[in-house]
């Protein structure tokens, strides 16, 4: 008997049964009855005919009278314009005759630069030690 209600101790308890939901009866759905529209109706837009158009009247060709053909003038001969006295041709002295300095073709060597730079003790993290 001891055993036996060590046992019922040791087993889960079982829920309760979950009670089932009553049915919803179904209801049955209102029918409208329809609602009349009115159509919406426009009276006929008057029909006025266009009135005609008046014809242009033709207009009689103009003609002109022919141009009065007038002499004109002579145009009066233009004066000559009197010479002008010839310069004579400057000659310049030849220019001195300087020589030009000449360019070296060998230039030095111009040092390298370093890339890499010295660390400083202040801004340099120490160095990473490696133990196995």
């Amino acid at each position: 008997m001891c055993l036996a209600a060590r046992h019922l101790l040791d087993t889960p308890a079982i829920p309760p049964p979950v009670p089932t939901l009553p049915v919803v009866p179904l209801l049955p759905k209102p029918t409208l009855p329809p609602m009349p529209l009115p159509k919406a109706t426009l009276p006929p837009l008057p029909t006025t005919p266009l009135p005609t158009l008046p014809t242009i009247p033709t207009l009689p060709k103009a003609s002109l009278p022919p141009l009065p053909s007038t002499q004109f003038p002579p145009v009066p001969q233009m004066p000559t314009l009197p010479t002008m006295p010839t310069i004579p041709k400057a000659t310049l002295p030849p220019l001195p005759s300087i020589p030009f300095p000449t360019i070296p073709t060998n230039f030095p060597s111009i040092p390298t630069i370093p890339t890499t730079f010295p660390s400083i003790p202040f801004l340099s993290p120490p160095p990473s030690t490696t133990s196995p």
